[in-house]
């Protein structure tokens, strides 16, 4: 009788834990469209869902793998470019297949730029990391084939379609972006309890350990690359083509990598729901801070002060949950959520 009483008790709560999630995404696909106006859909909605795919690419090198890098920019702009080429020169190819190719096109520089990681690692690889950033940028630049010879360096993102349908519109750039990314993270959750996922966990752990037990640590790591500058390419082609709706450089300058790591370190490294609750915060934030600018200027703080501002929280909480809480927003929301169902004794 315990026993079943057990494994109904944990049935139950498998059911629970995949309802939750289920939900959400049912909620995101049906109701999200139909009560959101364009503002929330073009200025929040779609950035934060980019982000938090951005967020899931770095996390899978850095959270789960242990690699450091600030090159998240460079990798989401050869993604970009590689779509929008593949694209305009192949006007038959269909808008997910040329995202894909766009993917695993940044994930062959992605691995490129990877191969230092065998030799080096800590403070240089995040140099080596940002080489990269530097170094694409200036081929984007430079090289005119990429930007198909116009010489604006700003270039139209393509019109977006798969058959018949038209992504034409706030609401249907939102539930393209939002397919995308549903994929994208199932397809995360899957490879983080898997075998590779395991071996990632383990190199950043102790890589000397990891390779004593048996562990291809050189291939894990170059995998981790791969993979991580993958989901990096598929964002940045969503950055430029449903978002910015330019394909430029400056689109993906080294801000944007400090904040797809800064979205790792709040949301919480190695954490699928982290890169959510990090991307959240980075676009809400400086919603937030426009939205008080009335109550700031009262104490002293004029609107051109705002992006200071901006930096100082960034900056506070980083070193806050660096110290305090390495696994950022989603081990807070763990915590209030077992606080919440725990129930007192005798009732």
């Amino acid at each position: 009788m315990e026993l079943t009483r057990t494994t109904f008790d944990a049935r139950r709560a498998d059911l629970k834990r995949w309802l939750t999630p289920f939900s959400l995404v049912l909620v995101a696909f049906v109701a999200v469209p139909l009560v959101s106006n364009d503002y929330w859909l073009n200025a929040i909605l779609v950035p934060f869902l980019i982000l938090s795919l951005a967020g899931l690419g770095l996390n899978f090198l850095t959270g789960y793998a242990g690699q450091l890098s600030l090159g998240s920019a460079a990798f989401m702009s050869v993604g970009a470019y590689a779509a929008y080429n593949l694209l305009v020169r192949l006007p038959a190819l269909p808008l997910p297949v040329a995202l894909l190719l766009g993917g695993f096109i940044s994930a062959a520089v992605g691995v490129l730029f990877g191969l230092p990681s065998l030799r080096i690692r800590g403070f240089y690889l995040i140099v080596s990391t940002l080489a990269a950033q530097f170094f694409v940028v200036w081929i984007f630049t430079r090289v005119s084939w990429f930007s198909n010879n116009d010489t604006s360096g700003v270039l139209s993102a393509p019109r977006l379609a798969i058959g018949h349908w038209q992504i034409d519109t706030p609401a249907a750039r939102y539930l393209f972006v939002l397919g995308v990314v549903v994929v994208l993270f199932l397809l995360g959750a899957s490879v983080v309890r898997s075998d590779l996922g395991r071996r990632w966990m383990a190199v950043r752990d102790m890589d000397i350990a990891a390779r004593v037990i048996g562990i291809p640590v050189g291939q894990s790591k170059l995998l981790a690359f791969a993979l991580s500058s993958f989901v990096l390419g598929i964002a940045g082609a969503l950055w430029a083509f449903a978002y910015l709706g330019t394909v430029e450089p400056d689109g993906f300058s080294l801000n944007l990598s400090f904040q797809v790591l800064f979205i790792i370190i709040i949301g919480g490294m190695g954490s699928i729901s982290g890169n959510l609750y990090g991307a959240a915060f980075i676009v809400l934030l400086p919603i937030l801070l426009s939205n008080a600018a009335t109550a700031l200027a009262q104490i002293g703080i004029g609107a051109d002060q705002l992006q200071n501002l901006q930096k100082i929280i960034f900056g506070t909480l980083i070193i806050v949950f660096l110290i305090k809480e390495p696994d950022g927003l989603a081990r807070l929301v763990q915590v209030a959520r077992r606080s919440r169902t725990r129930r007192p004794e005798g009732r």
